[in-house]
């Protein structure tokens, strides 16, 4: 028996770099491109600091202003330095504007409005994103239709509710009309949409979880990012708010930006000390953001990450 032999080629194509193995050297090359991917040339670098410098600079016109007299932040050019006199109109404006009590009913205000809002809106978020109920696509038109109406079309009637139930002049008139908004609700549904996987709410519902249950084990871990920084915006946006508290509420029970109307009441007005209460105002949002900044940029990460 004859055993023929199979023919070897000889023109076969050499192996692509990638399937070479890599030595050394290699290794090294690969690392190095890899590195320098991540490093940001001199133009990034430029542009952030001039972002960092514009987003600044306001407050620290605030700030140089409120540390200065009327006549000096009055005068062409202006002051660019900061002034002699900031602890004394910082002192004046914390008396002529009752700023202790009206920080103590902004935090109020806005800490319950934040709290609300975040839990009542990541429950419809995850109501619309992952239930299945009859009329779920027209009420989320309605609730994003909300959004297209101007809240100065329902002050008189609100006035007249709060007026009816006897909280005028008290904060539960301005903290219950905004427990919750449109703009959380569907912001958590498109986090929930994304960021909740179908399978996690099916294996709940197999292991004889309900709505409920699978809300606290399963949906809160998840969307805890998205819950901190619709925290954020929403306090925020409460401590800053100005036009309904000031229509609901008066002088002997103001909030912060309410109670800055006193500075500038008069017919001259002092400007130093209105940017002195302006700060004044600030400054809890400043601290707030440096003691929760790490934890709310952290939280943001974490859920950018998948898989």
């Amino acid at each position: 028996m004859t055993i023929h032999s199979l023919p070897v080629r000889t023109d076969a194509p050499d192996p692509t770099p990638a399937e070479k193995p890599a030595g050394r050297g290699g290794r090294r090359l690969l690392r190095q491109r890899a590195g320098r991917q991540h490093h940001a040339g001199p133009l990034a670098y430029v542009l952030l600091v001039i972002m960092a410098v514009l987003s600044i600079f306001p407050l620290y016109w605030t700030m140089v202003a409120a540390s200065t007299d009327n006549t000096r932040v009055s005068q062409t050019p202006p002051p660019f330095l900061p002034g002699p006199n900031l602890f004394s109109n910082l002192a004046r404006a914390w008396d002529e504007a009752a700023m202790g009590k009206a920080m103590i009913n902004s935090l109020i205000v806005a800490g319950v409005i934040a709290l609300s809002t975040v839990m009542f809106a990541t429950l419809a978020g995850f109501a619309f994103a992952k239930l299945r109920f009859k009329g779920r696509n027209a009420l989320l038109m309605l609730v994003i239709g909300t959004m297209m109406v101007p809240p100065q079309l329902g002050v008189v009637p609100l006035f007249m509710m709060m007026s009816e139930l006897g909280w005028s002049q008290q904060l539960p008139a301005v903290i219950f009309p905004t427990l919750v908004s449109a703009v959380g609700v569907f912001f958590m549904r498109q986090y929930l949409s994304e960021a909740l996987p179908d399978e996690l709410v099916e294996a709940g519902r197999v292991d004889g979880a309900h709505s409920l249950r699978i809300f606290w084990s399963i949906v809160l871990p998840i969307a805890r990012p998205a819950m901190a920084v619709l925290f954020m915006i929403t306090f925020v946006h409460a401590w800053n708010d100005f036009f309904w508290p000031f229509v609901v509420l008066d002088m002997t029970n103001p909030t912060v930006p309410v109670a800055l109307t006193q500075l500038s009441a008069g017919y001259v007005r002092d400007q130093s000390l209105i940017m002195a209460g302006a700060l004044l105002g600030t400054l809890p949002l400043l601290v707030m953001f440096v003691v929760f900044g790490r934890q709310i940029v952290s939280g943001i990460m974490a859920g950018a990450v998948k898989g």
